[in-house]
């Protein structure tokens, strides 16, 4: 352990330094939100950077990040290695971190082993403090988030078609996934500070709930783009299964489309809540005369439920050539019966987050029409206490970590 690490009191953890559619393209690129310039980093808004670099923030540095270091491990703080920034890089100061079921996942090692120590966290929302010279989308004083990716090839045809998180030669994820620039792992947003190339970075308006946008980064788009690609439109009715922090933002979009959502959920504290926040209807998963009752009602389903179970009596509620999509439980799945879904021609998809493209458009689509999550604050000493709820489905919706609290000025 360095000196500055142990009088910190923290582990010092090093790493290795080592086509889509035009119009959306140009929309990614062009311009970045009207927020006020942070006058304590010299960083030019045009995108060279200024003679002198009195913060520090262009160059390598060492930031506060919280990390488990196996399975059933609490989080603890570490320090951890940010890069220097580059041509096309920005650096962001994070304010708030979103607390994500896949976080509990990985960590646990449910998708495949973990590189522990892990630091997880895909929900980011913070301020650009320092650009590089070829950045254009954004200036320093920006509000910029953070997704569930940091890099692609961006030349295979799942990138040029905006589809990054499909791409052919291996999407880079925001955390826990081979890091092609710095070598060793990538470290996600339960820290201090994160450098992104501007092309993975989303624009946030200015004036929005930055703390209830979070949860958009992933939550949203996840359910967001399921939505887009089978065309809902208004009047079709959906069920959206599982009512946690990705079910109801599905509910909220919907709604904002003009559908009529049904929920599914294992909760019955939550059968109240469903409605309040839109939901024509809502249902026990337990209760087979209700399921039943919906047999060939639904156009669309969206499940969202982490876990697998019987999706059999669900994908029964579709109407003919109604999709069930799955883009919660991304283990082994119950089983299907194959007779049921042939003569309802019901069609069983997945899905997973969206293009960056479409993540901006998720963000944009909710800043104009005030849709946000509902969350609970907590400050990064809460993170146990948080996880613990979330796996006791005791979360109304998502948690957000508040990373400033605590941060050394």
């Amino acid at each position: 352990m360095c000196e500055f690490c142990g009088n910190l009191g923290l582990t010092h953890l090093s790493r290795p330094s080592g086509g889509g559619s035009l119009d959306r393209r140009r929309l990614i690129l062009g311009g970045a939100a009207a927020a006020a310039a942070a006058p304590f980093v010299a960083v030019s808004t045009t995108g060279a950077m200024a003679q002198s670099d009195p913060a520090g923030a262009m160059g390598p540095s060492k930031v506060r990040a919280f990390a488990a270091s196996s399975a059933e491990s609490r989080f603890a703080p570490i320090e951890i290695d940010r890069r220097a920034v580059g041509a096309s890089d920005i650096r962001i100061d994070i304010l708030y971190a979103g607390i994500c079921h896949s976080d509990i996942h990985t960590v646990k090692g449910d998708w495949g082993k973990p590189n522990y120590p892990t630091v997880p966290g895909h929900e980011i929302i913070g301020r650009v403090v320092a650009i590089g010279a070829d950045v254009t989308k954004f200036k320093v004083g920006d509000f910029a988030g953070v997704g569930c990716m940091v890099a692609s090839c961006g030349e295979c045809e799942n990138c040029l078609a905006d589809r990054e998180q499909n791409c052919l030669k291996g999407t880079t994820f925001t955390y826990d996934s081979p890091d092609k620039i710095s070598g060793g792992v990538t470290y996600g947003g339960y820290s201090d500070a994160i450098v992104v190339s501007e092309k993975f970075g989303i624009r946030i308006p200015p004036g929005v709930d930055l703390a209830a946008f979070t949860p958009l980064l992933c939550a949203g788009i996840t359910t967001y783009s399921p939505m887009q690609h089978w065309q809902l439109r208004r009047g079709q009715n959906v069920g959206v299964v599982g009512l946690g922090g990705l079910g109801h933002m599905a509910v909220k979009l919907a709604v904002s489309r003009g559908a009529e959502i049904t929920v599914f959920t294992t909760s019955p504290g939550k059968i109240d809540d469903a409605k309040r926040l839109g939901a024509k209807n809502a249902v026990l998963l337990s209760d087979a005369g209700a399921i039943g009752s919906l047999f060939g009602s639904l156009d669309l389903v969206i499940s969202t439920a982490p876990e697998a179970y019987q999706m059999m009596p669900v994908i029964n509620a579709l109407k003919l050539d109604g999709t069930f999509v799955n883009v919660g439980a991304l283990g082994q799945l119950e089983s299907l019966n194959g007779m049921m879904m042939a003569f309802g021609r019901k069609s069983f998809a997945g899905s997973m987050i969206g293009g960056i493209a479409e993540t901006q458009e998720v963000i944009d689509y909710c800043a104009a029409r005030n849709i946000k999550a509902d969350i609970e604050l907590i400050t990064p000493d809460q993170i146990d206490r948080a996880w613990d709820r979330v796996m006791a489905k005791d979360v109304r919706y998502r948690f957000v970590i508040d990373m400033s609290a605590g941060r050394k000025a």
